[in-house]
């Protein structure tokens, strides 16, 4: 397949079923809220992959791009205290995805992930398929099991 990411890679090697969602990106856009704009979908199933220093770590929250992620239930979540954004330079490099485009599934380095209670109140959810202007859709249970995520409320109320 034309395009391929480390994130499609992995989930052909891993036989998961998937969609893949493709869609123009406009720079200056959102990147959360533009995918679930120009794919008509529920901003609520597609989410969001945000990288967090927690006490001095690297970890990885995933959310619904409607929520703000709650830093302190992220640090809680991987057994941490204190977390604040990690620095976009620094989670490119570990992730090895550029900004906008970072993808829960095949990151460069595996990162403790956490997601989003919310996902599992869908079917399928939507992530970064690995570039700015591609969405994968698949289950919550798969994106779960090949990224090795804990699941937890992790947004701000």
């Amino acid at each position: 397949m034309a395009g391929k990411t480390p994130a499609t890679a992995l989930l052909d090697a891993q036989r998961v079923s998937y969609q893949l969602h493709n869609y123009p990106h406009r720079a200056g856009q959102a990147y959360g809220p533009e995918a679930a704009e120009a794919l008509g979908l529920d901003p609520r199933r597609v989410f969001k992959t945000l990288v967090a220093e927690v006490d001095g770590a690297l970890a990885v929250g995933v959310l619904p791009v409607t929520d703000t992620l709650d830093l302190k239930a992220l640090a809680s979540a991987v057994g941490g205290k204190r977390a604040r954004m990690a620095e976009v330079r620094g989670a490119e490099r570990a992730t090895g995805y550029v900004a906008g485009g970072i993808s829960p599934l095949g990151q460069k380095r595996r990162l403790p992930i956490v997601l989003d209670a919310s996902a599992n109140g869908f079917d399928t959810v939507f992530c970064s398929g690995g570039r700015r202007g591609l969405e994968v859709e698949l289950a919550p249970a798969d994106l779960i099991r090949l990224t090795g995520a804990r699941v937890a409320t992790i947004t701000a109320s």
